[in-house]
């Protein structure tokens, strides 16, 4: 059932069986004449069955809404084009929105140069082929549409009789952005800030070093004092504090790939994610799902490119193989 926060807003749950975040958070702007939805699920038959069902209990159909994106990853993303059919816009960040609007051939294009990157690092070329079908990110992408509209940070958007700022906030993906109802004091988080699980901090191409900008971004978001924190996924909380607690976070886990990297010199990013703690149901890293290793050596690398801007390791590349040692 739609959860009315405030008059005309509401949060819609969208399961993601099968997945770690278990659920979506999707947010509804009633309005006169057109409705706002904020992020969608998978493009996914669960996905699509929930959603559809809560925006039919507001008397809602597919091409009744426009959609609002936090970010480029499918479980936001999916059903973005079902949702707003032939009449509706996606909005999304001009720097997001050329993962997502384009051609499928364009799109794998995108995941080679992705993960040309995780082949440096020494993730096995067998794995590596079976991301497409393991990968919800591939697997469960939106198809192709060509109804998006692109946002900028600051920018105003108006739905419901509220008026939405958009902030980017690089560093979950490189277009994240969240969005804020000054008036209301209420803040969209997308997945900018977890309450009960860490955003995954993974690198990009496009953004040198994606954890410093986090980073970075979290002292911006924190400065907003919202009233109200609408995360991505499951609860709320208090945005200073679990602000605090992610640096917290981070600052170990820097210190905790530091001594990997000390501990075996001229690894790489898979080898060392090995040696890293992760919190997942798997005897050892063998046993860890394709999908899983994927993010795990995701973001084992945007903390030793964060080690590197720091000036604490190096890293050399021999043979096509990136391998890193402390300074």
């Amino acid at each position: 059932m739609p959860q009315e926060i405030i008059p005309n807003l509401y949060q819609l749950c969208v399961p993601l069986p099968g997945n770690p975040l278990k659920e979506l958070n999707a947010y509804l702007i009633r309005g006169k004449d057109r409705c706002l939805l904020v992020d969608t699920g998978f493009w996914q038959e669960a996905c699509r069955q929930a959603l559809f069902a809560q925006l039919g209990e507001l008397g809602l159909g597919p091409g009744d809404v426009d959609v609002l994106l936090t970010h480029l990853h499918s479980d936001h993303a999916g059903l973005a084009p079902e949702a707003v059919g032939e009449r509706g816009t996606i909005f999304v960040s001009a720097v997001d929105r050329p993962s997502l609007d384009c051609t499928r051939q364009q799109r794998a294009r995108n995941w080679d140069g992705l993960t040309a990157r995780f082949a440096q690092e020494g993730f096995p070329p067998d794995l590596l082929a079976d991301m497409e079908h393991t990968n919800p990110a591939r697997s469960m992408a939106p198809p192709e549409c060509g109804r998006y509209e692109s946002l900028t940070d600051g920018q105003i958007l108006e739905a419901g009789g509220f008026r939405l700022q958009a902030l980017l906030m690089p560093g979950h993906t490189p277009g994240q952005m969240c969005f804020w109802m000054e008036r209301e004091g209420i803040m969209f988080l997308g997945d900018h800030v977890l309450f009960d699980i860490t955003p995954n901090i993974t690198a990009w191409p496009s953004l040198p070093d994606a954890l410093g900008a986090y980073l970075e971004n979290l002292d911006r978001i924190r400065a907003y004092a919202p009233v109200r924190a609408l995360p991505g996924h499951r609860e709320s909380g208090d945005l200073a504090l679990r602000v605090d607690q992610l640096k917290e976070h981070h600052c170990r886990r820097l210190e905790e790939a530091l001594k990997v990297v000390r501990d075996h010199p001229g690894a790489g990013a898979y080898e060392l994610a090995g040696h890293m703690t992760w919190k997942i149901r798997a005897k050892s890293w063998a046993d860890f799902p394709v999908a899983q290793k994927w993010f795990a050596v995701g973001e084992c690398m945007s903390h030793l490119d964060r080690l590197m801007a720091q000036g604490r390791i190096v890293c050399r590349t021999e043979g096509g193989r990136n391998r890193y040692e402390a300074v």
